[in-house]
């Protein structure tokens, strides 16, 4: 009886900017044989902000086929239009915010 553990991934786009859906799947096998799978998912954007500035997702920990989708749908167009698209959602999240302490 010989267990072993296989993994497999899985990736979908989502969205108007690309954002990448992973699921990991984990496979054990005993002799070969299919005896339990089980899947974990996260979700990858193309930019991050830390500190006010933006930078690429760290991808580096990820799947060679995970990189691959990522390098392939991330473009520098959409990478644009997602910095964009989250710093207008912050200006007016900040806007309504600033409206209700006004009200106040």
């Amino acid at each position: 009886m010989a267990l072993t553990k296989e993994f497999e991934w899985d990736c979908e786009i989502r969205g108007p900017h690309k954002s990448v859906q992973v699921r990991k799947a984990t496979i054990i096998l005993d002799d070969g044989e299919e005896i339990s799978r089980s899947y974990s998912r996260h979700v990858l954007q193309c930019r991050q902000k830390i500190e006010g500035a933006w930078s690429d997702t760290d991808v580096s920990s990820e799947d060679e086929s995970v990189r691959a989708v990522c390098s392939a749908v991330w473009t520098p167009e959409i990478k644009v239009a997602y910095e964009q698209s989250v710093d207008q959602q912050a200006e007016s999240l900040a806007g309504t915010r600033r409206r209700r302490q006004w009200k106040s």
